[in-house]
């Protein structure tokens, strides 16, 4: 359909999510979206709605696809969380055991843990750097193996918005001989059937919606007075997001921000982690290598963030920032309004993506008030 009304599916507990989709693209809150939920690895919420561009002439179709920013961050968990679980990695070791050139500059004690909980204090890059030098691995990687920590790894949390995907995706590299986003695509995608990419495919372009960026004054970089480090993480590279248009940005690996995909696609590999490691009737984990994202590791005011943060492995937990009903629940956002939430106890999965963005790193009203309308269905 070309005139960008709702479609898709709802299951009649959760009728309620549909009405507030609809309000948020009626309102103009949204331009176009799509959100998704899994209930013991079912699909019971599938919707989409509204356009592709703010021009609003390509409607929003049921294979649309958007870059998530950070949301892409929790699919490079799952993926190392995949990678540890066959007995592959161990988050507790050093990181230099995998990636001995790493250990420069007082680095050959921080663990894989540190990089999978925001604590390694490489939260940036040292070195000024262009966003055209996120699309060179080699660089990227190389750079943050050679310098020094911010602040004593395994100490504080400070998000580390785009470095946490190339550290953690170079171990994954070291340890499988496979980039992350290969090993995500033939081992998580592509045998779940899902339209997530760490890379995108020329040949998919077409399907992408072009993100609308925040309004002035509300994007990362125009926040109050920055401190060194949050100015670092902001302006090297400043965030520019008109390039998730360019073909540099789709196909790099940028497993921190760089992701593509929808609702459907989150929610249905996230329900993955919520079913004790099995989807669309497929194992992937075993249920205690799922449970290891809730580990916490971490807990106190983020440097970069600013506000309260539980980080587990890969993953903000329940009692940081985002308000959660269940304690065995995770979850983590993209820059513009993006969220998944993954509850093991109700074992359930929600995911939002959109192209509308609002000046936001963890989720927005948007997402958190499907989020309710959802809660309110289990509850019923």
């Amino acid at each position: 359909m070309a005139d960008g009304s709702t479609q898709g599916m709802t299951h009649d507990r959760f009728t309620e999510a549909r009405t507030v989709f609809e309000g948020h693209l009626a309102s103009g809150q949204d331009i176009g979206a799509s959100f998704c939920a899994t209930l013991e690895g079912e699909t019971v919420v599938d919707l989409w709605g509204g356009f592709a561009d703010a021009e609003k002439t390509r409607a929003w179709e049921r294979d649309t696809i958007v870059n998530v920013y950070s949301t892409t961050k929790t699919m490079t968990a799952l993926t190392a969380l995949l990678v540890a679980d066959r007995g592959d990695l161990d988050f507790d070791a050093p990181v230099a055991k995998y990636w001995p050139e790493f250990a420069a500059n007082g680095k050959a004690d921080v663990k894989v843990s540190h990089l999978m909980a925001h604590s390694a204090g490489l939260s940036g890059w040292k070195e000024p750097i262009t966003n055209d030098d996120l699309y060179d691995w080699e660089k990227a990687t190389s750079l943050l193996a050679a310098q020094a920590p911010y602040w004593e790894p395994g100490t504080e949390p400070g998000y580390h918005a785009l470095t946490q995907g190339y550290l953690v995706g170079e171990v994954i590299r070291r340890v499988t001989g496979r980039s992350l986003g290969t090993v995500f695509r033939e081992e998580i995608a592509g045998p779940l059937g899902a339209d997530f990419h760490i890379g995108l495919p020329a040949s998919e372009d077409h399907r992408v919606a072009d993100l609308i960026p925040p309004p002035r004054g509300a994007a990362i970089a125009d926040g109050p007075a920055q401190s060194e480090l949050q100015a670092n993480m902001s302006n090297n590279p400043g965030i520019d997001v008109m390039a998730t248009r360019t073909r540099g940005w789709r196909g790099a690996e940028i497993p921190a921000a760089g992701g593509t995909g929808n609702a459907r696609s989150v929610a249905e590999i996230h329900a993955i982690l919520a079913n004790g490691g099995v989807a669309k009737g497929k194992r992937f984990l075993s249920e205690a290598g799922c449970r290891k994202a809730l580990e916490l590791q971490i807990e106190g005011t983020d440097l970069i963030l600013g506000g309260p943060a539980r980080f587990g492995l890969g993953f903000g937990l329940a009692g940081g920032a985002v308000p959660l009903p269940n304690p065995n629940s995770m979850f983590w956002g993209g820059y513009g309004g993006s969220l998944v939430i993954i509850d093991m106890d109700a074992r359930t999965t929600f995911a939002y993506a959109m192209n509308k963005m609002a000046g936001t790193t963890t989720g927005d009203m948007r997402a958190f008030a499907l989020a309710m309308a959802m809660w309110s269905g289990l509850g019923g």
